[in-house]
C-alpha cells in the first residue's frame, strides 16, 4: 500500500509499505484524512528531536473500520473513527495518578513510531473513538483540538474568567474554543493579523496583534488592571513563554502546551511575588476527545476556516514543501488518503 514517508530532513517521498492483518483486540483502518501538525512540520524540517528517520508522519487521523479482531465490540465495520495516537505504560508515576496522557514512556504515532499517513492502519481497538455523525475531515482536527482542551481544562477555569491565548494555530484555537465553553472571557494573541477572524469564530471576545500592541497595555485593560486570571501559551517560543508570565495576574494560572526550541530565561521573583501557577500540559485524555466530539457536534468550531488546503496523498510530499515555505499561510492542511 501507498503511504508517505520522511526519508530524511527536508526529503518526504511516496511509498509503498506492507500491508498488515488485524489480531485479536485491534481494528484495521482505511485512513481516509490526516493532518499535519506542527510536530510533522519539525520531523520535516529535522527538528524533531524524538524521531529516527525513515519516519511516517501523521498522528490526527479519521478513518473507517474495514476490519475487527477477536475480541473487539466497541466498534464495528463501516463506523467513522477517530485514533487516540498516544500510548501508556500503566506504570510510571503519570500513568499511577490517573494521567496517562503524560505517561513518562509515551510513543506517539508519526513521532516515536510509524504514523497514519498511510492507505490502511492498523491500530488497537481502545485507541478508537466512534463517531458517525461527523465527517472525516472534521474527525482528523480532534486530535489538535483536544490538545487545546487539555490545556483549558488544566487550567480550571471559573465562569467568567479571563483567558489569554497566545497562539492562533490549531492547539491555541482548540484552547480558546473550550475556555469559551467553559464560560471564560477569551483573549487570542497572535502575531499575524490573518489569524484574526478564526480566533473570533473560535470563541475568543477580543483579538491582539502583539507586534502592534503592548502586552504590557493589554494586562491593565483586562479586570480593571488586574490582568488575565489564566495564560495559555500555545505557541512553543522562549519570548512567548516569558511574556505569559508577565502578563498573567497575581495569584493567576499559567499553562504551558508549547514547546520552547531553546532555554528560557525568567524573573523568578515574578512567580513568587505573584504566587503563580505554572502548569504543564501534554497530550490530551479520551475524555478531551469526547468533549471536542461533543462541542462538534454542536458546531462549536468553524471547521472550514480551521482547514486551510487539502492535498491528495500522492502530493503530500508537496505539502510539506509549501508549508516549511510559508508557515503563516496556513492554520490546518489535510492530507485526503482515499
Amino acid at each position: 500500500m501507498k503511504a508517505v514517508t520522511i526519508q530524511a530532513p527536508n526529503e518526504a517521498a511516496l511509498c509503498d509499505i506492507e500491508d498488515t492483518g488485524v489480531s485479536a483486540g485491534q481494528v484495521k483502518l482505511r485512513v481516509m484524512r490526516v493532518g499535519l501538525c506542527g510536530s510533522d512540520l519539525n520531523t520535516y524540517r529535522g527538528y524533531n528531536p524524538l524521531v529516527s528517520y525513515p519516519r511516517i508522519p501523521g498522528h490526527e487521523i479519521g478513518g473507517e473500520v474495514i476490519a475487527v479482531g477477536d475480541g473487539v465490540t466497541r466498534c464495528r465495520i463501516g463506523d467513522r473513527v477517530v485514533v487516540l495516537p498516544c500510548t501508556e505504560c500503566g506504570e510510571c508515576s503519570a500513568c499511577r495518578s490517573g494521567r496517562p496522557n503524560a505517561c513518562r514512556y509515551n510513543q506517539t504515532l508519526g513521532v516515536q513510531r510509524q504514523g497514519g499517513m498511510c492507505e490502511t492502519l492498523v491500530v488497537p481497538a481502545h485507541k478508537t473513538l466512534v463517531c458517525n455523525e461527523l465527517g472525516f475531515d472534521e474527525l482528523a482536527l480532534v486530535e489538535p483540538l483536544a490538545v487545546g482542551m487539555h490545556a483549558a481544562r488544566r487550567a480550571q477555569i471559573n465562569v467568567g474568567e479571563t483567558v489569554a491565548v497566545f497562539g492562533c494555530g490549531v492547539i491555541g484555537l482548540g484552547a480558546m474554543a473550550g475556555a469559551a465553553a467553559m464560560g471564560a472571557r477569551v483573549v487570542a494573541i497572535d502575531i499575524d493579523a490573518r489569524k484574526h477572524d478564526i480566533a473570533m469564530a473560535c470563541g475568543a471576545a477580543r483579538f491582539v496583534n502583539s507586534q502592534q500592541e503592548d502586552l504590557a497595555a493589554l494586562a491593565q485593560s483586562i479586570d480593571g488592571g488586574r490582568g488575565p486570571a489564566v495564560v495559555i501559551e500555545a505557541v512553543g517560543n522562549d519570548a512567548t513563554f516569558v511574556e505569559a508570565v508577565k502578563l498573567a495576574a497575581f495569584a493567576a494560572r499559567v499553562v504551558y502546551v508549547g514547546y520552547a526550541k531553546k532555554p528560557v530565561s525568567y524573573d523568578s521573583s515574578q512567580f513568587v511575588m505573584k504566587e503563580l501557577d505554572i502548569r504543564g500540559s501534554r497530550n490530551a485524555t479520551a475524555a478531551d476527545f469526547s468533549a471536542v466530539l461533543t462541542l462538534l457536534e454542536q458546531g462549536r468550531y468553524p471547521t472550514q476556516q480551521i482547514v486551510s488546503a487539502h492535498y491528495p496523498l500522492a502530493l503530500a510530499p508537496q505539502a510539506f514543501v509549501d508549508w516549511a515555505a510559508d508557515p503563516g499561510a496556513f492554520t490546518k492542511i489535510l492530507i485526503d488518503i482515499q
